[in-house]
């Protein structure tokens, strides 16, 4: 196989080269891993008379492939094609541009929105079910939250999904009533899927491009591969390992590690899957399960009641018994779990059934402990004890302050998205979006790790302590991500025999964050083949 030889770039290596950075600024890859890095006339010499291509980066910086280590690739695609309320500022803005879809909607087609936020309107109201049937009774409105465990519905939502006044929340879940027992809109948690079994169901060609969009989008902003749980939307693992497949017949350089939903556990014995199963473009991972909600809708277990609701800790997603039910039969087919886990009761929960079904020792892939924002200290200790990850996602930071600090109340901020306090402990961990919930661009989550502010904001940040070197910060997103993933012998840092992956942009990153926020991706290179070049 011809190899590729990358010149004249900026390298930014994690891991010494035994050359100063300002010296190598050449690599050469060969069937997907490096082979040589070294200055670009004496690999030129090496190489002469070989069959290679070469690359020339003119300067660029060159970094260590970037990899979102939590995201859902499926949903971040529909969104692309969904109304987007990231950036609406109050409920007038939002239903606007409900009404302008409904316009031009055919009557009895879903109108389909994500990534609101009533903590960032003015004032912070979301819409009510009265104002989404005044925009329309002649289309299902369904709207989700940014934290994807609460949404909004019209009563054609509520009629399409067969729920009615009398209808008792589920078990893990609630639909929003007033005092009077008369929807208000709301549904939380598992309540909803009654409302998505009535959309109607995407075709195999629907749910491939989703997933295309997504590959394309995540290379054009840097990222080299990405961590994945999109069984509930493709429907199946079959369905999954074939548009990976045929993606990658169609040349797209991308790589996915696939987190399994643990309803797929069945068809993963059926089928043979195993953890850590896969090739170079796409792994199996750990086995995915919820144990609670999101802060925003006061769903997120804590140990203690919430500081502005008093009246709720919120949910667990499952009892105890059955959380230990799922980690017994993911166990018994070798897998790992990746548990959502927000606040330190869901925490706890997770931590207690990984304790008492641990990990088979040798494994080569760690338990995952996801997002981890309301922590304490004997939590971290616990953690410590335990071959496990912690998958975090610096930008909620900038989405969830100030507000998240009248949730938790000021005795429960020493451990509040302390990512600092985690690594000291020597906990691996990984750096993600969870796109769609935020936006996808790792540069985001740079800038939001080492502020911990929204780049509009110029305060020293919040709960300052917890900042991390721009250098800590993107080894969340390399070593970090490929250590969650098993992956640390491979890929993650630029040096020999690792992986040929390199995210190329336009300037120096260290110093100063505003840069973060003003780089612009030159190049993807996945496995040496340019997943994406720049116009």
């Amino acid at each position: 196989m011809t190899g590729t030889l990358f010149i004249n770039g900026r390298i930014q290596a994690l891991e010494p080269t035994g050359l100063s950075e300002k010296e190598a600024d050449a690599v050469y890859v060969e069937n997907g891993r490096i082979r040589a890095i070294g200055r670009t006339a004496e690999l030129k010499l090496q190489l002469a008379g070989r069959a290679v291509r070469t690359v020339d980066w003119e300067g660029a910086v060159v970094l260590p492939g970037l990899t979102d280590s939590h995201m859902h690739l499926s949903m971040h695609g529909m969104k692309l094609a969904m109304l987007d309320f990231s950036g609406v500022t109050s409920k007038e803005e939002m239903l606007r541009l409900v009404r302008e879809r409904a316009a031009v909607t055919p009557p009895g087609e879903w109108i389909l929105g994500l990534n609101w936020d009533e903590n960032r309107f003015v004032p912070a109201a979301a819409p009510t079910l009265e104002e989404l049937d005044a925009v329309s009774t002649r289309h299902p409105i369904f709207l989700t939250r940014t934290c994807f465990h609460a949404y909004l519905a019209n009563s054609e939502a509520f009629r399409r999904a067969g729920i009615t006044p009398d209808t008792p929340d589920p078990e893990a879940g609630a639909y929003g009533r007033d005092e009077e027992g008369r929807f208000t809109g709301w549904v939380y948690e598992e309540a909803s899927v009654p409302f998505t079994r009535a959309q109607p169901e995407p075709d195999y060609a629907a749910k491939k491009d989703a997933i295309r969009r997504a590959w394309l989008d995540a290379l054009r902003l840097g990222l080299t591969a990405a961590h994945t749980e999109d069984l509930r939307f493709l429907g199946s693992i079959e369905t999954m390992q074939r548009i990976c497949r045929e993606l990658r017949e169609e040349g797209i350089a991308f790589r996915t590690h696939q987190l399994l939903y643990y309803p797929f556990l069945e068809e993963a014995e059926e089928l043979g899957v195993r953890a850590g199963d896969g090739d170079d473009w796409l792994r199996i991972g750990a086995v995915k399960l919820f144990a609670d909600g999101a802060i925003g809708g006061r769903t997120a277990l804590l140990k203690q009641p919430y500081s502005d609701a008093p009246h709720t800790r919120g949910m667990a997603i499952h009892p105890e018994e059955r959380l230990a039910e799922i980690v017994r039969a993911a166990r018994r087919q070798g897998f790992p779990i990746a548990v959502h886990a927000i606040g330190d009761g869901g925490a706890d929960l997770t931590l207690r059934a990984m304790e008492a079904q641990p990990l088979a020792p040798g494994s080569r892939l760690p338990d995952r402990l996801i997002h981890a924002q309301v922590l304490d200290a004997g939590l971290v200790q616990r953690m410590t004890a335990l071959p496990l990850a912690a998958d975090i996602q610096p930008r909620f930071v900038a989405s969830d302050f100030p507000w998240v600090l009248e949730r938790v109340g000021e005795g429960r901020t020493a451990y509040l998205y302390a990512w600092k306090k985690l690594l000291a402990a020597g906990i691996p961990c990984a750096g993600g979006s969870d796109a769609p919930i935020e936006p996808l661009s790792p540069f985001l989550g740079l800038h939001a790790a080492v502020t911990r502010r929204a780049p509009e904001e110029t305060h020293e940040g919040y709960l300052p302590e917890e900042k991390l070197t721009t250098a800590e910060a993107v080894a969340l997103f390399t070593r970090g991500s490929a250590q969650a993933a098993g992956e640390a012998d491979e890929r993650g840092e630029i040096a020999v025999g690792k992986a040929g992956d390199f995210t190329v942009i336009d300037r120096e990153i260290e110093g100063d964050p505003e840069q973060l926020l003003q780089a612009q991706v030159l190049m993807t290179v996945v496995n040496g083949e340019i997943g994406y070049r720049a116009p």
